[in-house]
This record gives C-alpha cells, sequence and structure tokens, in this order.
C-alpha cells in the first residue's frame, strides 16, 4: 500500500484491509509516520509521538472494530499512561499520566493504534489551536488560517491524512469548530453518553464530553459505538442506546421538518459564505424530501455567550488552582489570557456563577420546546471562514495589564473596563453558534456541505434533542451520500496567497 491509497481509506475500510490479511498494522503504522513527517512540520499537529507503545501495538496481538487503524490522542483529558497530559500547558510539561483516562482505554480496546497525541490550546480554553507551550497549529487547507480549537491538532492531523480519525472533546464546540475548518465530521454527543476519568468528573460542570474527528460518518458512528457504555465512576447513570449506531446511520431518515437561522446577536452579521454555507445545505435537504423552515433563535445567543463564560472562567479557575497546588507552578507558567480568565471567574463571584448555572434551565426548556415542532434546529457552524493564525492574540500591553490586575486581584476593574465584551466579540464572535449543544447537554454535528470558491472547507451544524445522536448521524450520513467530501485532501498544506 501506498501513501495516497492508505489516506483513501477511513478507518472502517482500513479495519476491513487489515482484517481480510491485505495489510498489516505495521504497514499502517509506517505510512502514518511518513504522512506525519511529511507535513507536520508545516502543520504542528501532532506534538507527542508514542513511538515504542506503538511498535509494541503492532507486534502483539490487535482486536476490536479499528484492530490496527493508525490513531491520535487529544492532549487533554485523554490520558496515556507513561506520557505527559499537557493540555498545552507549560505547568503540564511534565505532567506524566500514571494510568489511561477511560475513554482511552476505550480507544485501545477497539484496536486502534495510538501514534502519538495533539496539540490544543492552553487548558483547551479557545478556539483555536495556539499555545505558548506548542505554537501555533495549522489548517491543511489554508497554512495561514486556523484549524480551529480546541481539538485543532486532531482535526489537522486527520484532515492532512496522517490518520483517518482522532480524538478530540468538546466544551463550547471544541469537535465542531475545528471539523467546520478542516473538511471533516464533527459530532459532539449528548451528555452522559461517552465516558470521563478516573482522573476527573465532569469537565466544567458536565457541558463538556469526549468524542472524535472522523473523515467519515461511518468511522463517526463507529466511533461512538466503541466508547460508549457503562462508567462506573460516573455521577450518574446513563441509557446505552440499544441499536448500535453503526446500524443507525444505514437506514435513511423520513421526511424532517428542519428549522434553521443564520442569526447571532453577537455577530450581528455573519459573512456571506457563512450564510451561502447554510441555504445551500437547506436547498440540498429540500431536494432530499424534507421540510426546512427559516426561524427565529429559540434563544438569545450573546445571553447564553454571558452565561457560557461565567462558567468557563470559573472552572477554568479551578482547574488552574488544582494545577498550582498539584506541581507548585506559578502564576507565569500560565499563559496572560489564561490568567486574565482567572481573574474574572474570581470577579464574577459564586452568586453569579450559582445564577448562571440555573439559567441552563432556561435554554434547555427554550430549545426543547423547539424540538416540538422541528427534528432539527440547523446553523452555521462558524461566522465566518476560518481565521488567520495569531488574528486574536491578545496585544502585549493588556497581557501585562492582565497579569497586573490578577495579582492585584483587581478583577472588577478589568470586568468595568469592557474587556470581558470585547473577549466575547473576537473569541467567540466567530463562532457563536456552537455553545448552546454544550449547555444544554444536547448533541450537536458539524457536516462539511460546503466548501468555498477558495477550496476553504466551512463546515455546518444540526442541533437535536436529547439522545437523538443517532439520528443527527443518520441524517449526516444522507448529506454525505447525496454531497460526498470524505475523497477530499489539501493535496500537501500550503499557505494561500
Amino acid at each position: 500500500m501506498n501513501l495516497d491509497e492508505y489516506m483513501s481509506h477511513d478507518a472502517t475500510g482500513l479495519a476491513e484491509l487489515v482484517a481480510d490479511g491485505q495489510v498489516t498494522p505495521a504497514e499502517l503504522l509506517d505510512l502514518a509516520r511518513r504522512r506525519l513527517r511529511e507535513v507536520n512540520p508545516d502543520l504542528n499537529a501532532v506534538v507527542i509521538e508514542t513511538g515504542p507503545e506503538a511498535d509494541a501495538q503492532v507486534s502483539g496481538e490487535l482486536s476490536g472494530p479499528f484492530a490496527g487503524v493508525p490513531f491520535l490522542l487529544k492532549d487533554l483529558s485523554q490520558e496515556y499512561q507513561g506520557y505527559p497530559t499537557t493540555g498545552g500547558c507549560r505547568a503540564l510539561a511534565d505532567d506524566v499520566a500514571t494510568e489511561n483516562a477511560l475513554v482511552t482505554d476505550r480507544f485501545l480496546e477497539a484496536g486502534l493504534v495510538v501514534v502519538g497525541k495533539t496539540a490544543t490550546p492552553e487548558l483547551g480554553a479557545k478556539g483555536v489551536t495556539e499555545s505558548a507551550l506548542w505554537g501555533p497549529t495549522r489548517n491543511p487547507w489554508d497554512t495561514s488560517r486556523t484549524p480551529g480549537g480546541s481539538s485543532g491538532g486532531s482535526a489537522a492531523a486527520v484532515a492532512a491524512g496522517i490518520v483517518p480519525v482522532a480524538g478530540a472533546n468538546d466544551g463550547g464546540g471544541s469537535i465542531r469548530i475545528p471539523a467546520a475548518c478542516t473538511g471533516l465530521v464533527g459530532l459532539k454527543p449528548s451528555r452522559g453518553l461517552t465516558p470521563y476519568g478516573p482522573q476527573t468528573g465532569e469537565s466544567g460542570f458536565g457541558i463538556a464530553v469526549e468524542g472524535v474527528v472522523a473523515r467519515s460518518v461511518r468511522d463517526s458512528a463507529g466511533m461512538l459505538d466503541a466508547i460508549v457504555g457503562a462508567n462506573r465512576y460516573a455521577d450518574y447513570l446513563s441509557a446505552v442506546p440499544e441499536t448500535r449506531f453503526t446500524e443507525v446511520i444505514t437506514r435513511r431518515p423520513g421526511a424532517l421538518r428542519i428549522g434553521y437561522s443564520t442569526h447571532s446577536a453577537i455577530t450581528e452579521t455573519p459573512e456571506p459564505e457563512a450564510v451561502a454555507a447554510v441555504e445551500t445545505t437547506a436547498a440540498l435537504l429540500r431536494d432530499l424530501g424534507h421540510e426546512v423552515v427559516e426561524v427565529a433563535p429559540p434563544y438569545d445567543d450573546k445571553a447564553l455567550a454571558e452565561t457560557f463564560l461565567t462558567i468557563w472562567f470559573a472552572r477554568l479557575g479551578g482547574n488552574v488552582a488544582e494545577i498550582k497546588a498539584r506541581t507548585g507552578a506559578s502564576d507565569f507558567a500560565f499563559e496572560a489570557d489564561t490568567v486574565a480568565m482567572v481573574e474574572f471567574g474570581r470577579a464574577n463571584g459564586t452568586e453569579k456563577l450559582i445564577r448562571a448555572l440555573d439559567e441552563i434551565v432556561q435554554y434547555t426548556h427554550a430549545i426543547e420546546r423547539f424540538y416540538e415542532d422541528f427534528d432539527f434546529f440547523l446553523t452555521p457552524t462558524l461566522a465566518r471562514i476560518p481565521i488567520e493564525v495569531g488574528s486574536i492574540d491578545t496585544p502585549v500591553p493588556l497581557q501585562i495589564g492582565a497579569r497586573v490586575a490578577h495579582k492585584a486581584r483587581a478583577g472588577k476593574l478589568l470586568l468595568a473596563s469592557g474587556l470581558i465584551d470585547q473577549m466575547i466579540t473576537d473569541n467567540l464572535g466567530w463562532v457563536p453558534y456552537t455553545q448552546l449543544a454544550n449547555l444544554t447537554g444536547r448533541p450537536a454535528i458539524s457536516v462539511p456541505v460546503y466548501w468555498t470558491d477558495d477550496g476553504l472547507p466551512l463546515g455546518v451544524q444540526f442541533n437535536a434533542s436529547l439522545g437523538a445522536d443517532g439520528a443527527l448521524l443518520r441524517l449526516a450520513a444522507q448529506l454525505e451520500e447525496a454531497a460526498p467530501w470524505a475523497h477530499r485532501f489539501p493535496a500537501q498544506p500550503k499557505r494561500r496567497a
């Protein structure tokens, strides 16, 4: 098998070739490493390689639905025993995992061969993958642009053909945003469906979940089948679907009623390409026999963004405090933006946090009332085409000011300065559509139906009711059949003029 043949197969296809004896796991590992050497210097997607362990895996007996398929873990919440889990943070550069995360065990039980770990922004706190520890990760479709975040390293690696599928997680859009930026399928599963721990409990009060980014819908379905199941570390009992997702996607959906909107109170006017992506998808859906209706959004995304950030800042503050206590790290082991977010969280106080957590109920009720009339809610995944690397960097004077304010515990001054409104505009303004699914625990998927005239992918997002993961994948499979995308590859990562 040559590289072109390797890249032409999704994970399911490669697993079938291994099972049939047409290729060995060792050969696939060699091809993944060759592709990594070719493209990673331009992308900076893979930041840790797992040489001896990967060699040991392919030398031994492998079983499971994806036996022998090369795979990458995300370097955040997907611990791999014997290797650091840095989360893109200098304070964790030497934080070697003493045991696997439960989701990592599920990946290994599926027969996947772990080639390495992928880049993430510091502690997964941004929608771009740019950290002081590892540097920026770049989009293989245009290396001047971001692959999104926080699972941007995984998305860049899959889009460039290093591996056909990679680990990801989503606390505010971190699966869907990178999938939309790089032409992949990105499912954010329902809360409680995929495992967490044992290192921690549910991340971010339950808003973050584990998953993957993939080239094909059948890989997304198969990987979900592989990682769902009972979790003895869980705080509650989740229902496991009776029918496997790989079976669900073989049945096409009946006529659906889908509401769509491109409106955002944060962005006000999404780029024409984002609007075109949704309108193109709506037209395709109508051709497939579905009823598609433009609607007013069933929630205020600017108010929701404030609720989300209040919870996010508090969660980040807890993470930083735990890291400092465990490692002895100082504030300067963390990026200035992280320090600023922690100070925002402290200044907001407990009362505002509790109020924000209570507000989740309002958004949950609003979206479920919407689903009384519609099967899905369609939006852009991104309000703009993938932004340029470094374009939302905080200016150095503001970074210095954030550190001074944190040291002086002057977060209320930062809040009064309007900096938080600017943070919402800069960091969420280009991705205002994804946080709803996290706050409410509902599933959502980004699919690469639309491509710009310049050849950049721009995914669209479908939101659904709790537990409707299979229905989302079924619709995605129908769209994939009507407008195939898995064959698309950037021939070689390049910077566009």
